[in-house]
């Protein structure tokens, strides 16, 4: 005797053979799944949610759950069988090795933690990540790796060569992003989906950020931003862009590190890369020249005229750092 736990049985048995499939796609496979077993077919949206309601009370003791969210590029309804736990029981479950992974959560963590809310990051920083992980994975092989994650759907390329998370990767890691990054995640202000890709109003300290497809269907009846009111059509002030296009080329140069929770319960930061090593290094010399350049500009001053000048707080034709007057001062009473 046939019931409705064989169509779940068998939707989920279709449904484990495809990463991530659309809500037409998932309701062809329901339907057909109804018609093998031969019971009475109900076609209406409230048939649906009741069943997928169903299906995840059956995956919930497996930490598996059924998970639909909205495509950010097309406003298509995507879903996806996901794992609830990312525990290293469900990192068995994958092809890559624990190197790798750990590589991807490297990528995670640069695209959250871009900045002007871009959720994307260069090929160049993707690449420099493997500098920072102990591994001996070298660049070649982390090329072909970032080629794998775009080529299974965890990451999307762009033509200007950025990545950024997919459909997959947002249903599969929504917990993990949510619970890791709570400041940097954002939702959209009309689905209450996560949102990295979309646009935000221009008026600053506005909080409303909204996908492409839920801003073209909120103009459609309204012209004015959900929260603060400002007009949105009459304005000379566009949108601000959310995800790729809020960066421009060589923004991202500059590694960026989570803030993590110390022992005492305090946050601290990450070692730097690199990068602002360099840029502390050029400091002395920087400040060396400068040196230079002022002693140059005092040739043939008498010592009255540079303590006159000492005491002004700068020489002639020269810019002073603020902070450098205090301690001008204090050398000079320390005389």
């Amino acid at each position: 005797m046939v019931s409705s736990s064989d169509v779940r049985r068998l939707f989920l048995q279709a449904v484990i053979s495809r990463r991530v499939l659309s809500y037409k796609l998932a309701n062809v496979i329901w339907r057909k799944c109804i018609d093998a077993v031969k019971v009475p077919r109900e076609d209406d949206r409230t048939a649906w949610d009741s069943f997928t309601g169903k299906v995840n009370e059956s995956l919930n003791p497996l930490d598996l759950e059924f998970r639909h969210l909205h495509d950010e590029l097309t406003g298509r309804e995507m879903y996806a069988l996901v794992n609830r736990k990312g525990d290293e029981v469900a990192q068995f479950a994958t092809d890559y090795t624990p190197a790798e992974i750990a590589y991807f959560k490297a990528i995670v963590e640069q695209i959250m933690l871009a900045p002007h809310e871009s959720f994307s990051v260069s090929s160049l920083a993707a690449l420099r990540e493997v500098n920072f992980l102990k591994t001996n994975m070298s660049k070649t092989q982390a090329e072909v790796v970032l080629g794998s994650f775009v080529a299974n759907g965890w990451l999307l390329k762009s033509q200007r060569g950025r990545y950024s998370l997919s459909t997959r990767s947002l249903l599969e890691l929504l917990p993990y992003l949510k619970s890791t990054y709570p400041d940097e995640v954002i939702e959209c202000t009309i689905c209450l989906e996560i949102l990295t890709r979309g646009v935000s109003c221009h008026t600053r300290n506005c909080k409303v950020r909204l996908h492409e497809h839920c801003f073209n269907n909120y103009k459609r009846i309204h012209s004015t931003c959900p929260s603060c009111n400002e007009s949105w059509t009459n304005s000379s002030k566009k949108l601000v862009p959310v995800g790729e296009g809020a960066v421009k080329d060589g923004q991202d140069f500059n590694r960026r590190v989570r803030k993590k929770q110390t022992d005492e319960g305090s946050e601290g930061e990450e070692e730097e890369d690199d990068d602002d090593e360099l840029e502390e290094s050029q400091e002395p010399s920087q400040a060396k020249g400068k040196k230079g350049k002022a002693k140059a500009k005092t040739n043939g001053r008498s010592r009255k005229s540079e303590e006159e000048a000492e005491n002004s707080g700068a020489d002639d034709g020269m810019d002073v750092d603020e902070d450098e007057v205090p301690k001008r001062s204090q050398r000079k009473s320390r005389r």
